[in-house]
């Protein structure tokens, strides 16, 4: 029977589509900021709060602990829309950044509501990682689909990155870890003084981000961008049947999941890993911010590339996670240099980290597009959340071992080489698919 091609149906994309980019991209900076907000100042937040290494680590690990009701997030934005869900995820931000300003003088309550804090930040990790494909399937037409998914899901990133610039600059360094002069008691409150500034202007900017999106944000537009925004999608239950029988979906699952779940768990407690080889609190701050603000420079391009030459997905992810592995390796020889006898210098230092945060971070938002483009008709929201909760269920269980193997770090180290070549070979086996983008491409009758 021949096959009838017509031209793709015209969607309708408005002006507004780049405000509401804008406001979810900003919760989601806020939300990266607020849970990086201790590892780049943990040797300040020992002196200041009496936090141990335990506890840092803690801190860092409520990010992935908070997507355990990554499932109800998904199942709210796919039955409520965009609104709702995140109206519900920066309310938790503010409540979670309004517990950590609390002044309370006893140490130990003042410790357990910094906790609390971040564990309800953490709640709001589900809807700033998973949404960024729904939001942009939503508004925006097949050729800014991937550049909208690269900006709303890497300014998460960014504000993680933020908080390795904020920190360490306006939080000074304690006695040994910093070339300034301090003087002891003075110092601790005066250190004390700046962290809390930090946490009043944090809960400052996310109040004030939670209100602009309470004024206007809206679920979806009054008519469809594309063919595939007003399709029917599979129900809840049959999108996960859909998902956990597809192989080739699990193979791309995990090619995500473990790198980025290492990477992010190795980047939260980056000034911890650092600071045996000498490396100041400043310095592993701006390694930190430029490896990230790097990756999402080079994302959102990417993703602007594969909007004008579609089908160059697979071959994106071949060079990027190449150039992770190297990056990485030699990350990781150089930290044994007692072994390797490789130049232990910070341009190194800077040069690896910086190169494997530009590769692995800016592959982020190209696998959220194979995912949908793989599965379809499984809602975005769905698809994402799956594998963005396998990969915190990574980088949780390598915090889970940091925190009772945190006295030395090479095997930590060794585990970011080990996840970026198994993801590569499993990329290297996939083979791809683009099932949503011939619905908006060619619709058959």
């Amino acid at each position: 029977v021949p096959v009838r091609r017509l031209a793709p149906l015209a969607g309708r994309v408005y002006g507004r589509r780049w405000l509401v980019l804008l406001l979810f991209s900003l919760l989601g900076f806020a939300q990266g900021l607020v849970w990086n907000s201790w590892g780049p100042i943990q040797n300040s937040a020992r002196l200041a709060f009496g936090f141990s290494s335990w506890d840092i680590a803690l801190l860092v690990f409520w990010g992935p602990i908070g997507f355990a009701p990554c499932f109800f997030f998904m199942w709210l934005m796919d039955k409520k829309g965009l609104r709702v869900t995140v109206l519900l995820t920066s309310s938790l931000m503010v409540l979670g950044a309004g517990l950590r300003c609390v002044p309370v003088s006893d140490l130990e309550i003042r410790k357990k509501l910094i906790h609390g804090g971040q564990l309800l930040n953490g709640l709001a990790g589900p809807t700033v990682m998973n949404a960024a494909p729904f939001l942009s399937t939503t508004w925006f037409s097949p050729d800014e689909r991937a550049t909208a998914t690269a900006v709303a899901s890497l300014l998460s990133y960014l504000g993680a990155a933020g908080a390795f610039l904020v920190g360490p600059l306006v939080v000074p360094s304690p006695n040994g870890t910093s070339h300034l002069p301090l003087v002891s008691q003075s110092n601790t409150e005066h250190i004390k003084d700046r962290i809390e500034a930090v946490l009043y202007a944090e809960f400052g900017m996310v109040s004030l981000i939670f209100s602009a999106a309470l004024a206007y944000f809206p679920s979806r537009p009054p008519f469809p961008p594309s063919v595939a925004a007003a399709s029917q999608r599979l129900s809840y239950r049959r999108s996960f049947c859909r998902l956990l029988s597809n192989f080739r979906f699990l193979m791309i699952a995990l090619a995500y999941a473990i790198p980025l779940g290492v990477f992010s768990g190795w980047s939260g407690v980056l000034d911890l890993i650092l600071t045996p080889v000498h490396v100041s609190q400043v310095d592993a701050g701006w390694i930190g911010f430029w490896s990230v603000v790097g990756g999402c420079v080079v994302g959102i391009a990417m993703a602007r590339f594969a909007d004008f030459i579609r089908g160059m997905l697979k071959f994106i992810l071949l060079l990027l996670l190449s150039g992770a592995t190297l990056a990485s390796t030699w990350f990781t020889l150089t930290c044994l240099t007692s072994v390797t006898h490789l130049p232990l210098t910070t341009a190194t230092l800077y040069t690896s980290c910086i190169l494997l945060g530009i590769f692995l971070n800016s592959s982020v938002p190209i696998f959220f597009e194979l995912f949908v483009e793989t599965v379809y008709p499984v809602p975005e929201g769905i698809t994402c959340g799956v594998v963005t909760f396998l990969s915190n269920v990574f980088m949780g269980v390598l915090l889970f071992f940091l925190t009772f193997y945190h006295t030395e770090f090479s095997w930590f180290n060794w585990c970011l080489p080990g996840s970026c070549l198994l993801s590569l070979l499993l990329i290297l086996c996939f083979r791809e698919s683009y099932d949503r983008l011939y619905l908006d491409v060619v619709v058959s009758v």
